[in-house]
């Protein structure tokens, strides 16, 4: 009977042609993705609004993610060709590796991509007491950059990112240091190479690195960051992704399902979330009521654009408001784009961020302009924020 029934069912699925490999189709429509991770969030990386958060704000160990901070501290406070000299220290530590040599002289660049693609822990050792002048000292430098970016629960020990007690951070700090990161074009280009072959003096004299970030050859639209992992901390996982001109990224910790997991963010974010250009750079803000005869004339605009992720429930329902805030006395200006304020921006009266207000001399209007403004009212009506 069972073999019967084992027939019948493989004759169905012949004649209705039920596949048995499917092809990955990247589309989410639930309302909040689910997610094996124990901690994890999805960030806007322009606006830094949070898209989706589990347990964000839980210390917990990070393993090499450790290295995005060891690698934007090298980037700003280095000089990529300058030569750094292996140490001792640098030599044979645990883990990852990209076997350096006592007394080699190797190009910060180079251990950047060693550090970064390979997540070598002795090229972090390397950077770390070049840049800081001791592994100490560099550490130093982390704990000052991560006060200074605001990253309220994060601690490091080392630059490597091997289980220490003390060493922790959160997914929410993680994705708010690496929407900073992604901000400079060295670290942008570091993270999404897919694999590069160096000619700094290895054993070998070239040394070829391929990026363990599967998500460069998994997501079309991958573009970072880093990968971790320890016994403490299990599978950790910062990635980034580009679609349309809008950039997100993902944080996952201790979650045996990373590389989906964050596809599923990111699918998450793109199907419900639209960068929306709520202020245009020199989009006119507010403009002098009455002018006295003598007096210079000058609007007050946008002194750049701001741009934010909104739903289409919040981009219809119009729940962002601008409001000026002028902090120079008007009648002492005496030139354009001079900074009088900021233009405050508000969704669903919660500030969500700032622009500065600058003097622009007003158009002259003529009978053409004023029609020529009318029209393009009528036009935009419906489409405004």
């Amino acid at each position: 009977m069972k073999k019967m029934v084992s027939a019948l069912l493989a004759f169905v699925i012949w004649i209705v042609g039920i596949p048995v490999h499917t092809t990955t189709v990247y589309a989410y429509t639930e309302e909040k993705p689910f997610v094996s991770a124990q901690s994890a969030v999805l960030m806007d990386v322009a606006s830094e609004r949070v898209l989706f958060g589990k347990e964000a704000q839980k210390p917990m160990k990070v393993a090499s993610l450790t290295k995005i901070m060891t690698a934007i501290l090298a980037i700003e406070k280095g000089k990529l060709d300058e030569l750094v000299t292996i140490s001792p220290r640098a030599v044979g530590i645990e883990g990852s590796s990209v076997y350096l040599k006592q007394g080699e002289k190797v190009r910060l660049r180079d251990l950047l991509y060693g550090l970064m693609l390979r997540s070598g822990n002795d090229a972090a050792v390397a950077i770390a007491e070049h840049i800081g002048g001791s592994v100490e000292g560099f550490v130093y430098l982390m704990n000052e950059k991560a006060t200074y970016l605001g990253l309220q629960h994060t601690h490091f020990m080392n630059p490597h990112g091997l289980d220490h007690p003390d060493h922790y951070s959160t997914a929410y700090d993680l994705a708010k240091l690496t929407a900073y990161a992604l901000k400079n074009p060295v670290f942008q280009e570091i993270v999404k190479t897919k694999s590069i072959t160096l000619s700094s003096p290895w054993e070998t004299g070239r040394q070829t690195f391929f990026n363990k970030n599967k998500l460069l050859r998994m997501y079309p639209w991958a573009d970072g960051v880093k990968t971790g992992f320890t016994k403490q901390a299990g599978r950790t996982l910062v990635t980034s992704a580009t679609k349309d001109g809008h950039q997100l990224v993902a944080v996952t910790l201790n979650d045996p399902n990373d590389w989906y997991d964050s596809i599923k963010l990111f699918e998450y974010g793109y199907e419900h979330y639209d960068l929306v250009s709520i202020v245009k750079r020199e989009q006119l803000i507010w403009q002098k009521p009455d002018h006295k005869r003598g007096e210079k004339e000058f609007d007050l605009v946008a002194g750049e654009e701001f741009r934010y992720p909104l739903t289409a429930e919040e981009k219809k329902e119009k729940r962002v408001k601008i409001e000026p805030l002028i902090s120079y006395p008007l009648k002492m200006i005496q030139e354009e784009n001079m900074p009088v304020g900021s233009a405050r921006i508000y969704l669903d009266n919660q500030l969500i961020g700032a622009i500065p207000l600058v003097t622009k001399s007003p158009a002259r209007s003529t009978f053409f302009s004023k029609w020529k403004e009318i029209i393009f009212s009528w036009l935009e009506q419906g489409e405004e924020l």
